[in-house]
């Protein structure tokens, strides 16, 4: 992972405070003409501006509840500071679909998303079954607890924590496991450890891993602090960049290529995005290796149980780009020309078709939402791939298979706009 550093000059309830700032982006319903490759195209590009910035949006507004974390370490701030991440993932995840086939996006998101990391790299770790990558010279570096790390023989300074070193430090030894910035980060920095294997509970880290003087608990509190301030401006610089490249009127940005270049290519991507998430990320990498390996270190959101709202809402991206919709997170509707109405004009069928089968998704997903946040036998997604969990198996492949089955329609629906080859990532996995 190349460092991407580039200095910058539950959910609903802390999306629905963050009034200021919002886009009046929503478009007319009415169709004035009929849609053509290159106006979906250019509202493609208006989705994927609108998403990123509520990514950012909601970004500050989890910087802004850090902040006070640090500066007040209260049990208040700290859940206050776990549900504005919780709310920041919610535009994030839907924006993953916009990584595969856009390099640009891809190239930058490991610094934001990656997964699954060594947390031991980061901050102290307890319990005798850390569980790690094998041969990872820097799972247990603690870089919090340390002014020097010794990974792989090379002796890194690290006595200054900053964006910048941070960025750096991403796949330090050459490591995937060793993530030090993004999203996943904070979650362990708010959450902690998740000791709790396959039965109920997420991670438990005590406000006082914040506290100032003898009221800190297992050390390091200050550079904790230093650390969680140094990662969430990190994250707010990426998420700038990334609004800035799909921005109009900014020539020369991605935008501007993306929407100049032949509109059959743009085309190209959506459905390559869409397929690639469906089956190879969301069906394969994210739930299927998951549950055959019955592996809750494969879970997204492993620190703070929310990985049914991750697949949730990158399911509800997939069906924002086909349908050509996205609703904001202060509930405004973005609409536009999309892949949908072109669709429709040629084969209505099969547009009837993978607009039921995106629905049945969403349903499904919805079914894995539902019960892991039921008020009586909460079920999580560590819970759901536990070994002999019946219940759970049967959630998990429910959603699978809708996957896979709305990626057989998304190739087809490529094939009748002139694709023939869409060949959407499978991540080696065989459904």
């Amino acid at each position: 992972m190349k460092s991407m550093f580039r200095p910058a000059p539950l959910a609903l309830t802390i999306a629905a405070t963050l009034t200021a700032g919002w886009a009046n982006t929503a478009w007319s319903e009415e169709k004035s003409e009929p849609a053509s490759k290159a106006s979906v195209v250019g509202h493609y590009a208006d989705l994927a501006h609108a998403n990123y910035e509520d990514a950012l949006i909601t970004a500050r507004a989890l910087d802004e509840a850090t902040d006070r974390l640090i500066a007040n370490p209260t049990q208040e701030n700290l859940q206050a500071a776990k549900q504005a991440w919780l709310a920041a993932r919610v535009p994030y995840q839907q924006t993953e679909v916009f990584r595969f086939g856009n390099s640009i996006v891809d190239d930058w998101e490991g610094q934001l998303n990656a997964w699954p990391l060594d947390e031991g790299l980061i901050d102290y770790v307890k319990g005798n079954d850390y569980q790690h990558e094998l041969g990872n010279a820097g799972a247990t570096a603690n870089i919090i607890g340390s002014s020097k790390i010794n990974v792989g023989g090379e002796s890194l300074d690290v006595a200054k924590l900053s964006p910048e070193l941070l960025a750096d430090l991403n796949e330090v030894g050459g490591s995937e496991a060793n993530v030090a910035t993004g999203y996943h980060a904070v979650e362990f920095l708010l959450w902690g450890q998740d000791l709790h294997g396959f039965d109920a509970g997420a991670g438990e880290r005590p406000v006082t891993d914040y506290a100032a003087g003898s009221d800190c608990t297992n050390g390091n509190c200050e550079r904790r602090g230093d650390y969680l301030d140094a990662v969430t401006d990190l994250l707010i610089s990426d998420l700038k960049w990334m609004v800035a490249q799909w921005a109009p009127g900014n020539e020369g940005n991605y935008r501007d290529q993306l929407t100049s270049a032949d509109a059959n290519e743009g085309v190209q991507k959506m459905l390559f995005g869409m397929g690639s998430l469906s089956l190879g990320e969301l069906a394969g990498e994210r739930m299927k290796v998951a549950l055959e390996a019955n592996s809750y270190e494969d879970e997204h959101d492993c620190f703070s149980d929310n990985t049914h709202n991750s697949h949730y809402y990158n399911g509800q991206g997939i069906r924002n780009i086909y349908t050509g919709t996205y609703r904001r997170a202060d509930g405004s509707l973005v609409t536009g020309p999309s892949l949908s109405d072109l669709v429709e004009q040629i084969n209505p069928e099969l547009d009837a078709r993978l607009n039921a089968q995106l629905d049945a998704t969403m349903t499904s997903l919805g079914a894995m939402q539902a019960r892991a946040e039921s008020s009586q036998n909460p079920m999580p997604f560590d819970m759901m791939i536990a070994p002999g969990n019946a219940e759970g198996t049967e959630i998990v492949n429910s959603a699978i298979m809708k996957l896979v089955e709305q990626t057989g329609s998304i190739e087809q629906a490529a094939r009748e706009l002139g694709i023939e080859a869409l060949s959407p990532d499978d991540a080696g996995h065989t459904f």
